[in-house]
């Protein structure tokens, strides 16, 4: 049997019909830039998250760098963030000419260590920016009472968990801004790159959207510099096909995460992910941590099954942040877990049997 990691062409055929009218509305209306539907997607995933302003961007990654930018981010600045993440995580904070701070993660949840927050706060911290990552999100009553007291702004980064709730409040509600991905794998995702900025606060909005147009207002009028990072109306009609079917994907995800963690039950050397009572995990990745990683990896592509390592280095490892002078052993919790970690496929359109045939997999590696 063959497992991918991902398969978006069975996602594609149960909502075939669908796509495909919005794909041709659009090309017979012909507005590709700054199309009606954009306007109504983010109206309808703003509502979604639970915010009173959403802004379409041409990227996640745009999404945090403009959300850092409307929030005066510049050189001289330092932003606190996890080491555990995707590049763009930190690359934004960067490309601002700020300094990123890096903190370790909790050992259950790879998210940021909240208790290690204020320990790496300073007079020149500009912003806090959390991610919630795999689909669960951080801490956030911790995060935003520190942030609150500390007087600096939070930036959520959401990429991984549009829908994933902490104590009833949906990723996007919490900071400043929440900043999103639809990135073709993420559970929401569009067919090609896409961003999404949630904000509650009417002038950060306002000069996110100015922003997001070379920072004109009106048309031809540049009261400050910006970029060029729009929503494409193509892809904003292609999810708001999706958005409706979000919540069931979501379920369809959970439902196959207790799959694995049963199905993974009893192997000592496997730990199966952790959730905190009070979260709504929408399950991005299933990661699990796996002694001999290594050996685990070479076993399930001899099997045919596919897998990643989100993330292999910490960021405060990267080649291009050695001038930070972050030692091996600063972050150790982040160390330790780039070393075990282990994705497996989790999608709404996997069956039974092929999560059966993994597990399988992976109990037969251990009993060698």
């Amino acid at each position: 049997m063959k497992v991918p990691l991902l398969d978006l062409k069975r996602q594609y055929r149960t909502i075939k019909p669908e796509i495909d009218q919005a794909i041709q509305k659009v090309l017979d209306n012909t507005m590709f830039i700054m199309g009606p539907e954009v306007k109504e997607l983010e109206e309808k995933v703003a509502q979604y998250c639970g915010a009173k302003h959403g802004i379409g961007v041409a990227s996640g990654t745009d999404a945090l760098l403009l959300s850092l930018r409307a929030l005066g981010v510049g050189p001289g600045d330092e932003v606190v963030t996890t080491t555990f993440s995707f590049f763009a995580t930190a690359g934004v904070i960067s490309r601002l000419g700020a300094k990123p701070v890096f903190v370790d993660i909790e050992p259950k949840t790879f998210n940021i260590d909240s208790r290690r927050l204020n320990d790496a706060i300073t007079p020149k911290t500009k912003a806090i920016m959390p991610v919630h990552l795999y689909g669960q999100m951080a801490d956030m009553d911790e995060i935003m009472e520190i942030a609150g007291k500390r007087g600096v702004p939070v930036v959520e980064d959401a990429a991984q968990a549009i829908g994933a709730e902490y104590k009833g409040k949906r990723a996007g509600q919490f900071g400043a801004t929440g900043c999103f991905s639809f990135f073709p794998s993420k559970n929401l995702g569009a067919y090609g790159d896409g961003g999404f900025i949630t904000t509650s606060d009417d002038n950060l909005a306002g000069l996110l959207r100015k922003l997001r147009v070379h920072g004109a207002q009106p048309k031809y009028f540049h009261s400050i510099i910006g970029y060029n990072s729009r929503l494409d109306t193509l892809q904003a009609a292609i999810l708001i096909v999706k958005l409706k079917y979000l919540p069931e994907w979501h379920e369809a995800r959970r439902l196959k995460a207790d799959n694995y963690t049963r199905l993974l039950s009893g192997i000592n050397q496997v730990t199966t992910p952790f959730v905190h009572p009070h979260n709504y995990h929408i399950y991005h990745q299933y990661t699990i941590l796996a002694e001999n990683r290594d050996g685990l990896k070479e076993h399930l592509k001899s099997r045919e099954i596919g897998f990643d390592t989100y993330y292999p280095l910490p960021l405060h490892m990267q080649e291009c942040y050695k001038e930070l002078n972050y030692k091996p052993g600063s972050l150790p919790v982040s160390e330790k877990l780039a070393r075990l970690a282990i994705s497996l496929p989790v999608f709404p359109e996997l069956t039974d049997q092929e999560q059966e045939y993994v597990a399988g997999a992976i109990r037969e590696f251990y009993s060698r």
